[in-house]
């Protein structure tokens, strides 16, 4: 085995072992995966916890279902606000999304409540192959709680909008390797780690120039 990589996955492991929070909400395993240094992990979870009481309190009859939909909650950095992992039937919750005070809480708990919704139809193997009319159903949901909530409004007017759309634009599919890079970017831009760890970071990940984070003088990439 190479040296060089065996360890390199031993630190990336160990420095997710010290990123890494536990804690149970509302009786559900929870993880935080905490890589950003401006979010507090307290706040991830107290709001994330305020986030299910809202769905509780005001679509008791769908929190009455999240044991059956969820086994956990996974909250860490993503290019998307939610989604529904089916291996482990873990709702994933974007790190950034659930503390943005531009998000109010109903809104966090509408992306939970749109993952369940999927949880469902996996679970009842209903429209595995129809990611439009998967989404359509989730967003109803979505609808059905925001007329309810206090200050629903914006989720019930994202909602609609997105039933109007076509198929292929409202389910589209996520480049995974491009999303990846894009939300490294930013968080390399917000870091506060030295200026000369982040152009080696950047020049090694082939990511944006270092001119456009932030005003750091730009070098270019060595081609090998």
């Amino acid at each position: 085995m190479n040296i060089g990589i065996a360890f390199r996955g031993w630190l990336r492991r160990t420095a997710t072992g010290w990123l890494t929070h536990r804690r149970d909400i509302c009786g559900f395993p929870t993880v935080v995966v905490n890589t950003r240094s401006d979010v507090d992990t307290a706040q991830v979870f107290a709001r994330l916890e305020a986030s299910l009481r809202l769905i509780e309190q005001y679509v008791p009859h769908h929190y009455r279902r999240f044991p059956q939909d969820f086994s956990g909650f996974l909250v860490e950095r993503r290019a998307y606000r939610g989604a529904f992992i089916l291996d482990s039937r873990t709702c994933l919750v974007e790190l950034t999304f659930v503390v943005n005070p531009a998000f109010s809480l109903a809104q966090v708990a509408a992306t939970i409540l749109h993952e369940a919704m999927h949880a469902r139809l996996y679970a009842r193997r209903v429209a595995l192959t129809d990611s439009p009319r998967q989404e359509r159903f989730c967003r109803r949901a979505e609808i059905e709680f925001g007329s309810r909530v206090p200050g629903g409004e914006a989720i019930v007017q994202r909602a609609l909008a997105s039933l109007t759309l076509p198929n292929d634009e409202i389910a589209p599919a996520i480049d995974p390797v491009l999303a990846a890079r894009r939300v490294a970017e930013v968080d390399l831009a917000v870091s506060s780690m030295p200026v000369w760890l982040k152009r080696t970071l950047i020049c090694r990940r082939g990511l944006t120039p270092p001119g456009r984070l932030r005003g750091l003088p730009w070098i270019p990439r060595l081609r090998h």
